[in-house]
C-alpha cells in the first residue's frame, strides 16, 4: 500500500464525511439563527428554547436524509473494497 493510495483514500473519506455532515449542520445552524432572532425580538432567554427545536429539526433532517447518506456510504465502501482488491492483486 503506497502513500499515494492512503492519501487518496483518506481524502475521499474526509470529503464524503464533510458532504454528509454539511446539510445536517446547515439545518442546525439555520434553526439556531431563527431561534436567536426570535429570542432577541421577544427578550425570552430560556436555554431549552434553543436546545429542543435544534434537536428536533436535526433529527428530522437525519431521518429525511438517511437514504442519501446510505447511498454515499455504500459508494465509499464499494470504492474502498475496490481499492483493497487492487492492492491485494
Amino acid at each position: 500500500m503506497t502513500e499515494e493510495l492512503i492519501i487518496e483514500l483518506l481524502t475521499e473519506v474526509f470529503y464524503t464525511t464533510f458532504i454528509i455532515l454539511l446539510p445536517i449542520l446547515g439545518v442546525s445552524l439555520v434553526i439556531g439563527i431563527i431561534i436567536s432572532i426570535f429570542q432577541a425580538a421577544t427578550s425570552i432567554q430560556e436555554m431549552t428554547l434553543t436546545f429542543v427545536p435544534k434537536i428536533i429539526f436535526t433529527g428530522a433532517a437525519i431521518i429525511f436524509l438517511i437514504p442519501w447518506i446510505l447511498e454515499k456510504l455504500i459508494g465509499i465502501t464499494n470504492k474502498i473494497i475496490g481499492m483493497i482488491n487492487t492492492v491485494i492483486r
